[in-house]
């Protein structure tokens, strides 16, 4: 790894691609529409970025955004690189160098970032998963398998102690893992420091008596101030893990957090399609989640298997090997993949074939709630469909021999 940052892209162009990957290096570094007096001093010739790579792939059909050169556009892979002296190791001066004005240039009917390869010195100035894996299996005592998660459902609407009875019910079914849908905030239906007590005392209760302690996310998405005083309650009252929508609170304010937590934090990844969706727009989870791991995410959502969302599992798969893959050898700052969005017993064995690990957080909201045999039978259900695919058993025969699995099988088809 050298000091200099490298960015994969699949751009789509109508003029010559090599000179538009050109107008790309000089529009995120030094250059602009005209040459102006002092290009070509020292100082600037180093900072000006480099196209490395350029390889044409295919063409479009049709431009896929408006307002950029008339033609048929190409499809091209580019490779573009930077010194780190541009901008030294941060975060929200990186995602403007690689993820900036470039959207909107004129060359481009699309554009799209792949990937990120990051010089050592972002580590050691960035805060990165201080818990991950190791961390969130310490907490819930879950040494092995997946951690069995769900979300509070209804999402809204319940206040503090409706919420604090379902987590009774769920915490007694044997769940490891229970989150605040993204929606539940701090609305005056239910404050955030009445459902935070209310529930930890039922989590409490529950290990005082069994010694299992359930990881609860508290959702404290808010302004930098809000989110601290927030995660010093949970962490008051014997909490374990918080939970940020990152689209919401941005880069600053997710570094903001890890600075300051004592806690893991659960990372939602809601509105990443609004950057994610278009096959040849905007960022790929790949790349976008690289600069949450290091802002400090110890969990991240990657959808999952069939889901309810457009995502196809390729994309699905891909997201969750790049959290686990490390960013460095000496300094791996691998995350948690979440895999939900529709999840049931169904989704276990292409998760387990597919990625070969289970150190994963399998959050199922109906796949738990709506099991006909109850919330306790749903939480069986989903560990002895991992059983089985550990084991590399057909489900269907693994569930003779669990009633929780076989009543699944025929709730969840």
């Amino acid at each position: 790894m050298t000091d200099r940052i490298e960015a994969d892209y699949l751009i789509e162009t109508a003029e010559d691609p090599s000179k538009a990957a050109q107008v790309m290096a000089g529009e995120q570094s030094s250059g602009t529409f005209v040459s102006v007096p002092g290009e070509d001093a020292p100082g600037v010739r180093v900072a000006r970025a480099r196209v490395e790579r350029l390889e044409v792939v295919g063409e479009a059909e049709r431009p896929s955004l408006p307002g950029a050169t008339p033609g048929r556009p190409v499809l091209a892979r580019a490779t573009l690189s930077w010194p780190l002296s541009n901008m030294g190791p941060s975060l929200p001066n990186l995602q403007a160098t690689v993820a900036g004005n470039l959207f909107e240039l004129r060359a481009f009917s699309g554009l799209k970032l792949l990937d990120l390869r990051l010089p050592r010195a972002f580590a050691d100035r960035n805060p990165g998963p201080r818990w991950g894996i190791k961390g969130t299996r310490r907490l819930t005592g879950v040494a092995a398998g997946p951690l069995i998660g769900t979300i509070i459902k209804p999402s809204v609407g319940l206040s503090p102690e409706e919420t604090a009875d379902l987590v009774r019910t769920l915490v007694e079914a044997g769940i490891d893992f229970i989150k605040d849908d993204e929606l539940q905030a701090d609305g005056p239906h239910c404050p955030f420091p009445d459902r935070v007590r209310a529930v930890m005392r039922v989590i409490r209760d529950h290990a005082d008596r069994t010694g299992k302690k359930v990881m609860f996310a508290f959702n404290l998405t808010g302004e930098v101030d809000e989110m601290r005083a927030r995660h010093d309650l949970v962490l008051a009252e014997g909490g374990t893990a918080v939970m940020a929508s990152m689209h919401s609170v941005g880069l600053t304010g997710m570094l903001a957090l890890a600075r300051h937590t004592q806690l893991p934090i659960h990372a939602h990844r809601n509105g990443w399609g609004s950057v994610g969706r278009h096959p040849n727009h905007g960022i790929s989870y790949v790349a976008w989640s690289k600069l949450w791991r290091l802002a400090g995410a110890d969990h991240l959502h990657v959808n999952g298997l069939a889901n309810k969302f457009c995502e196809d599992d390729e994309s699905v798969i891909a997201s969750a090997r790049s959290l686990l893959t490390p960013l460095w050898e000496d300094a791996p700052m691998v995350t948690m993949p979440v895999f939900s969005s529709g999840q049931t017993i169904r989704q276990a064995a292409g998760t387990w074939a597919a990625l070969g690990t289970d150190d994963l957080i399998h959050a199922a909201g109906g796949g738990i709630l709506a099991h006909p045999q109850g919330p306790k039978a749903g939480v069986e259900s989903l560990r002895e469909a991992w059983a089985a695919a550990k084991a590399g058993e057909d489900i269907a025969n693994h569930a003779a021999h669990s009633p929780a699995l076989a009543g699944a099988l025929e709730a969840y088809r």
